[in-house]
Formats: structure tokens, C-alpha cells, sequence
């Protein structure tokens, strides 16, 4: 049996959640390998709806849950949505949860930084969830960040906070504001402290011994790979490498250990915030997308733009982050149009291109070259073989997959955990 890494294709939002409570089930321990609390997967169980950020998905079922080192974590926000979940009923104890103990904090002044920068930034705006989750990963590679591990010795952190003072204060002085209130933080440190190093272990150690056991694990990745800070829409992207590569640095598991990648992705294409979108349609059709779809970050609440399905970037995405197969979701969105359109390629300035360019200038330019399919009038909701969708749905799958060169893995037709057509098994070689 095989472990299984679940990434975003697109911009984030493409239905995670389901897909990974999905496997989660079937899996021995669930990772989340990078980012923050900026992510968000809703996961429908029965007649109970859960909403994480934090957490990976198969807290809820009981799995053996990690936050590995390549997140970075606000620990009142993992207060707040442990406390939440317990009160739904999950479990939540040191033995089915664990945090590295060399993930980075995301502290109160990361939040400030993040909320000043985006106010001052005028049309330069990048649309962050104004969660802290730029400024922590900065403190992380500029040497500066306080960590879990830190909690446990806090009468020694002296000369970190010295390095992360003299980085922030200068910032909040730009901007108008006071120093750090260096007793305040060690104080709200030291009282979230105990209630985090609970849980805080090196989990690479936890990873190696449920390896050597056999056992699956599945990996989760959050938002998107058009939102990765190396391969994404930069500078409109999230501060985190998102591609599957990172599963294996964001873990402390090495690379052969991240076993069949899949992507997930929407039948329709969706972002929230600002940057680039060739596809988008700011018209009816799609105000429909939107609607049907009910694409309201799980996070922020924020309305997102929708488009046509962009073939173009999901095949980077594949190609980039090395899919092994899709999951496609809301298909049943597309349900009742008369014709649906699929973008194979760019034209900018001229030129045919079929890829998405690097500079973000000419991002913004490109012109999509779209092929139109016959729409279907049936429903696909709720389907859960190929001989429950309209033929007309069927061909406009294949016609996804030979334009991505990635096979579908599933089909997602709902979202509940059993509205699901499997192709291929990702937890079997």
C-alpha cells in the first residue's frame, strides 16, 4: 500500500476538504506539511458539518493527526479551533495529535506587520488573509523565529527576542507604531505555552516509526500550487511552497515517502484575492458559477471570482508538482449549460503560448484560447459510477484529462463523503 499526497491543482479551494476526509478514513496518520491557519477545508460528515484550518482532516475521524515543521502556527488560533472542535464532539489528546516542536509561531506582531503592510500597500494590495502567515515564514528564514520548542524555555529567550525586536520595531516604526511590548508577548506566551508543548514532539521520530510499521499516511497540502511562492501567480501568492515537493522537507520524511500525488482540482476554475485570472468571467455566467458553487472562502468568507476550467495551468500545476492523478470536484456546478468552454491555450501579443508566462506583467495580458463542448442537461450531483452521468459529462472529463495529460484519479459529485466515483485507488501502487 501506497502513502498518498494531496495538493491543490489550482488556486486553492478546490475541494480539499472532502477529498481528504475521504482518504483520511482509509489512512493511518494525516500531515500537513506547510502553510497556516490562512487555509481552510470544510469537511461534511453525515449531518455534521466541521470547518479546519489548522488541523489536519482526520482529527475528525480520529486519525493519527501531525502538523509537521514546514507549517507555521498561531497557537491561540489552534486553542480556538481545538476548543471548537471538542465541542462538536471530536477527540483530541496526545495520542491521536501532534506538533513538531520546530514549528515556527506566528505571534501577535506578525499579524500587525501583515495587517499594516496590506493597509499601506494601496493598489499593490497582494489580498492576504491578514493572518501573520507572511510575516512568520520571513522571521523563519531570516533566523529570528520564535518556535514550539522555544515554549518550554522561555527564561531563555533573551537574545532571540533581541533579533526579533530589532527586525519588527524598526518596521513599526515606519509605520507609526510603538516597540514590542516584550513583557506582553512572554506573557501571552507563557500562558499559551503549556497547552501547546502538550502536544509538541519531533514527529519526524512519530513519521519514521509509523513508516517502519507500514502503516499509510497521507499528506496534506493547503491552498494551492498557482498560489506557490516559487511556481505561482507571484507576487500574488501565499509565503509557502505548496507543491508536493514539500510534503518531504514540511514533514521531516524524505522524498520517496510522498507515494501517489493528487491533485485536486475544480471543473471550473476559482480564486479568491488579487492577481491574474485568465479565464474569469465577471458576467452573468459567472455570477452563476458562483452561486451554484456557493464559492465563499471557507477562511476569510470572501467571495471568490470564478472562470471557465484553464487546461493551460492546470497541466503546469501537474507537470510541476509531479501529479499522479486528479480528483476532479464540482462537476454537478456545470449541470444545465447549454455550451461550457475550456481554455487550451494563451495568446499575448501575438503569440500562441501553452504555458503560463513568469512575469506578472504578462500574466495580466494573456488572452485565453478557448474550445466550446456541448453542455448537459441532466444532473451529475450526487453520482457515484460512470453510468450514473450524462454522457455529455463524461466526454467533457476525458476531454479535461487528455488536455491536463494527467488521468482522473475520482470523480467528487457532492459533497458528501460518499458521492464519489473512483478511477484508480491512490492508496494502491
Amino acid at each position: 500500500m501506497a502513502n498518498v499526497t494531496v495538493i491543490g491543482a489550482q488556486w486553492g479551494d478546490e475541494g480539499k476538504g472532502k477529498i481528504v476526509d475521504w482518504l483520511a478514513s482509509r489512512a493511518d496518520a494525516v500531515v500537513r506539511f506547510q502553510g497556516g491557519h490562512n487555509a481552510g477545508h470544510t469537511l461534511v460528515v453525515g449531518d455534521q458539518v466541521y470547518k479546519l484550518s489548522l488541523l489536519p482532516s482526520g482529527i475528525v475521524t480520529g486519525t493519527l493527526s501531525i502538523i509537521g515543521n514546514g507549517v507555521v502556527l498561531d497557537p491561540w488560533a489552534l486553542k480556538a479551533e481545538i476548543e471548537k472542535l471538542t465541542g462538536q464532539g471530536v477527540s483530541i489528546h496526545a495520542e491521536n495529535f501532534a506538533i513538531a516542536d520546530n514549528c515556527p509561531l506566528i505571534l501577535p506582531l506578525h499579524r500587525d506587520l501583515d495587517g499594516l503592510r496590506e493597509a499601506a500597500a494601496g493598489s499593490g494590495k497582494i489580498g492576504t488573509t491578514g493572518r501573520g502567515i507572511g510575516p512568520a515564514y520571513e522571521d523563519k528564514v531570516g533566523r529570528r523565529a520564535i518556535r514550539v520548542c522555544d515554549l518550554a524555555h522561555l527564561d531563555a529567550l533573551d537574545s532571540q527576542l533581541d533579533r526579533l525586536c530589532a527586525h519588527h520595531d524598526a518596521l513599526r516604526a515606519g509605520f507609526g507604531q510603538p516597540p514590542v511590548d516584550r513583557a506582553a508577548l512572554l506573557e501571552e506566551l507563557a500562558e499559551i505555552a503549556p497547552f501547546v508543548l502538550q502536544y509538541a514532539q519531533p514527529v519526524w521520530k512519530r513519521l519514521k516509526k509509523v513508516k517502519k510499521a507500514g502503516a499509510r499516511i497521507l499528506f496534506e497540502g493547503a491552498q494551492g500550487v498557482l498560489l506557490d511562492v516559487d511556481h505561482g501567480t507571484y507576487p500574488f501568492v501565499t509565503s509557502s511552497n505548496t507543491v508536493s515537493g514539500t510534503a518531504a522537507s514540511g514533514s521531516g520524511l524524505g522524498p520517496n515517502s510522498t507515494g501517489f500525488v493528487l491533485g485536486i482540482v475544480k471543473a471550473y476554475t476559482t480564486r479568491v484575492g488579487s492577481g491574474p485570472f485568465p479565464t474569469e468571467l465577471e458576467d452573468e455566467v459567472g455570477q452563476r458559477l458562483g452561486e451554484r458553487g456557493h464559492e465563499f472562502g471557507t477562511v476569510t468568507g470572501r467571495k471568490r471570482r470564478c472562470g471557465w476550467f484553464d487546461a493551460v495551468l492546470v497541466r503546469q500545476s501537474c507537470a510541476i508538482s509531479g501529479v499522479t492523478g486528479i480528483a476532479l470536484t464540482k462537476l454537478d456546478v456545470l449541470d444545465g449549460f447549454d455550451k461550457v468552454k475550456i481554455c487550451t491555450g494563451y495568446r499575448l501579443r501575438g503569440k500562441v503560448l501553452d504555458y503560463f508566462p513568469s512575469h506578472a506583467a504578462d500574466q495580466a495580458s494573456v488572452e485565453p484560447i478557448y474550445e466550446e463542448m456541448d453542455g448537459w442537461q441532466g444532473t451529475t450531483a450526487g453520482a457515484r459510477s460512470w453510468a450514473d452521468l450524462p454522457a455529455q459529462a463524461i466526454k467533457y472529463i476525458q476531454r479535461v484529462q487528455e488536455l491536463i495529460e494527467t488521468p482522473v484519479a475520482l470523480v467528487s459529485t457532492s459533497p458528501e463523503r460518499e458521492d464519489t466515483i473512483l478511477v484508480r485507488d491512490p492508496f494502491i501502487d
